[in-house]
């Protein structure tokens, strides 16, 4: 039971400011057979009865360490160090609510202003927030940041197709009513190579254009390459827009940062640095930029300061709370950050250390070119993505869906089914390879494969 402070004088009063005689009246619009339902509940149990039924539950899951997993676009298993989970579920860090009392909120805001850091270095930035929701709120986020820049002169947004779908929705339900206009989703290579696609999109930059969001690696795995990410950036700034780029963070262990390419912002979804898949959620997306706009950066920024002592501390800096109660006139509609997600990457990247987390992307780089390779030999089978780092699309013989149920009866998790979002793809399955996988588990994917086509 939840308690209201309502009395009814209180309700009446209410009922009356909007016309209405009853609260039954506020459900008119609902059919009356669906009003007020008899929910069928079982019988209560007790707490050993609830544990053991949970855990029966649970167990139909199929996403235990022991099955294989082959699928990613967009949400990644890596492995997590003891060390993240120890750390993050101490007391101190139980709330990821606001700290705005810095002095009784020291280790959280360093933690945070910790994970600027590293995030900053990563991606080859100057500055980097507190974190978003997740990968597509901070890139819907980096577009207003964008507008914000260029004071909503501008109104043309240049997509790349090879944006995670996902993200192109969040961003179009963030910004209806802003009047954008987007362009670029429809020059997909039909060769799965991205060259053809750089120069497309590079063309499409003009006077009208507030910024060009491209993803590498992209939905479909392919990386674009430093130069290619150069061009993009110089095509940009020649039409005074900016760039903004979706990064995968594993991957920027082993590729050069976006940041020494010329982008402007780059974003992205932080899950795979030690953040469980957890059946979707919380995830964090992490938010850097260029120092020239940090005053039109939404979300949160930690600094360093030293109190009228000399000591060291840390604020929230360069941000008010009146922002995020300004309407349209705020810099973003964020309110609360992830900083409990946003720890548990911080922990993750000091533990691997620069050496540790480029090993990391190089398992998964080799593990999937092993994958496409051996697949590429099945007959009826093809890789269609080129130059990609973990994840690559693949032509098949027979619908992914079956393909799928198959390998489910296997115990092994398949790959995205890519023909919804891109129907020039139908037949087309993402398959995905972390350090994860094993050369076993890989093998034991193309022999599955192998069966599907002749069974």
């Amino acid at each position: 039971m939840s308690y209201i402070p309502n009395t009814d004088a209180d309700r009446a009063a209410m009922l009356e400011v909007v016309g209405l005689g009853s609260v039954e009246d506020l459900f008119h619009d609902v059919p009356e057979g669906f009003r007020f339902p008899r929910l069928e509940l079982p019988a209560p149990l007790s707490e050993l009865e609830l544990m053991r039924e949970l855990a029966a539950q649970a167990g139909r899951n199929a996403a235990g360490p022991g099955t294989a997993c082959f699928l990613g676009a967009g949400a990644y298993r890596h492995f997590v160090p003891a060390v993240v989970d120890a750390l993050v579920s101490r007391s101190e860090f139980a709330t990821a609510y606001t700290p705005y009392q810095p002095e009784i909120s020291q280790g959280t805001l360093q933690a945070i202003f910790e994970y600027q850091t590293m995030i900053a270095r990563l991606t080859g930035m100057e500055a980097a927030n507190a974190s978003h929701y997740d990968g597509a709120t901070a890139v819907a986020e980096a577009v207003v940041m964008a507008l914000n820049v260029g004071q909503r002169r501008r109104t043309g947004v240049v997509l790349a197709p090879g944006l995670h779908p996902h993200y192109r929705g969040v961003l179009r339900t963030y910004t209806q009513g802003m009047g954008l206009s987007f362009a670029g989703e429809d020059v997909l290579s039909g060769a799965g190579a991205i060259g053809e696609e750089v120069a497309s999109l590079a063309k499409l930059c003009g006077p009208a254009t507030v910024c060009l969001v491209v993803q590498s690696p992209d939905f479909l795995g392919r990386v674009i390459e430093p130069a290619a990410m150069k061009s993009l950036a110089d095509a940009a700034h020649a039409a005074g827009a900016l760039l903004v780029v979706a990064a995968n963070p594993i991957a920027l262990g082993l590729l050069e940062p976006p940041g020494s390419s010329g982008a402007d912002l780059v974003v992205g979804e932080g899950q795979p640095l030690g953040n469980a898949l957890s059946f979707g959620g919380p995830y964090l997306g992490f938010f850097a930029f260029r120092r020239e706009h940090i005053r039109r950066s939404s979300g949160r920024i930690a600094g360093e300061t030293t109190d009228r002592d000399g000591r060291r501390g840390y604020v929230f800096t360069l941000n008010t709370r009146e922002q995020h109660i300004r309407r349209e006139k705020a810099t973003s509609n964020i309110c609360t950050n992830q900083s409990l997600n946003a720890l548990a990457a911080a922990v993750y990247l000091a533990a691997m250390g620069p050496r540790g987390l480029r090993r990391v992307a190089e398992l998964c780089w080799h593990k999937a070119h092993y994958a496409a390779a051996r697949i590429a030999e099945l007959p009826g089978f093809s890789v269609w993505s080129r130059g990609f780092f973990h994840e690559f699309a693949v032509r098949c013989p027979v619908p992914p869906g079956l393909i799928n149920d198959r390998l489910r009866d296997r115990g092994i998790i398949g790959g995205y089914d890519l023909g919804a979002d891109h129907p020039s793809l139908e037949n087309h399955l993402l398959l995905c390879c972390t350090e994860m996988a094993t050369r076993e588990d890989i093998d034991e994917l193309v022999a599955a494969l192998r069966e599907v086509v002749h069974a």
